[in-house]
């Protein structure tokens, strides 16, 4: 079986690949995994027009019937928005292949997203926030998949940080000690998905999506492994202020420990329950950054040919 074989291109994301035009991979698992149907569909829609409105081509990525989906068109965008979340695989590095064997369908986290568009030639990737170390990792040893993603495949990942939940010192420490470059775009602070600010330094600072396009092209020119992570902050008048979210998220966290959820249960529940807690506020903070990283990303995807 060859690459070719598993790799089906919409009719958008195949003839922007022939002229040579920008792409951006978007991932699945916010639309089958992140809200219910049909909000996950109107949202996903919104998330491809908006890069398309900057100038560059959506390529949503899943994995259905044994292949490598690069692009939905609007059918099969439904179909898969509105197929139950018990009967999609949640895919990561480990289990990709499985998925593919198995003729399952499957949603792609950061990880997931990366090495697809990697194998189909897209160098830049939207998404919302990244996975990262989970507090406690000390004992409980949770840390995401996403982060050793950055130091194998190259690509430029644009998000509004790791989410909150995480423990956010923790997760920029494994990323330098893995040497992923961290830039924050536009500031010196390193955003908190629905803050703008996280009372941490960014590594790097960049004001222009060309010096990041050029900073990959540069990496590449000097042989080093795996990608950039750019973080994009929350506009303004979207956010949850940071003084805000953390009593939020501290709650959250002690009602799950006190329930006993532990391991791929805990995600869900604090997201949940922050919802909950913030009165949808939270959802509609991650849907206004989500457009942002995606307009974010179709610029830098624009400058990619020229850096």
């Amino acid at each position: 079986m060859t690459l070719s074989s598993l790799l089906t291109l919409s009719p958008e994301v195949a003839a922007a690949r022939s002229e040579g035009r920008p792409i951006v991979a978007l991932e699945s698992t916010i639309i089958t995994h992140g809200m219910p149907y049909p909000q996950n569909l109107q949202v996903a829609r919104e998330v491809e027009n908006t890069v398309r409105a900057a100038g560059a081509v959506p390529a949503t990525i899943a994995i259905m019937a044994g292949r490598i989906h690069v692009g939905l068109d609007d059918a099969t965008l439904e179909t898969l928005a509105r197929t139950p979340q018990a009967e999609v695989m949640k895919l990561s590095r480990a289990d990709l292949s499985s998925c593919l064997a198995l003729g399952r369908t499957g949603a792609t986290t950061v990880a997931a997203t990366m090495i697809c568009a990697h194998l189909a030639g897209i160098s830049v990737f939207a998404t919302g926030g990244i996975g990262g170390v989970h507090r406690g990792a000390e004992t409980n040893f949770d840390i995401s998949a996403d982060l050793h993603e950055f130091q194998r495949t190259p690509v430029t990942v644009v998000c509004a940080g790791a989410k909150a939940i995480l423990d956010l010192p923790k997760t920029l420490e494994v990323l330098e000690t893995l040497g992923v470059p961290v830039i924050a775009f536009g500031q010196d602070q390193l955003p908190a998905f629905w803050s703008r600010e996280s009372g941490l330094n960014a590594p790097l600072r960049m004001d222009d999506p060309a010096q990041i396009a050029t900073s990959a092209r540069l990496r590449a020119e000097l042989g080093l492994q795996g990608g950039q992570l750019v973080v994009n902050p929350i506009p303004p008048e979207s956010e949850i202020a940071r003084d805000v979210m953390i009593p939020v998220v501290d709650r959250a966290l002690a009602e799950a420990t006190q329930q006993g959820i532990a391991a791929k249960a805990v995600t869900p529940f604090l997201l949940q329950r922050i919802f909950e807690l913030t009165e949808g506020r939270s959802l509609d903070a991650n849907i206004a950054l989500v457009l942002n990283n995606a307009r974010l990303a179709a610029a830098i995807a624009a400058e990619m040919p020229r850096a």
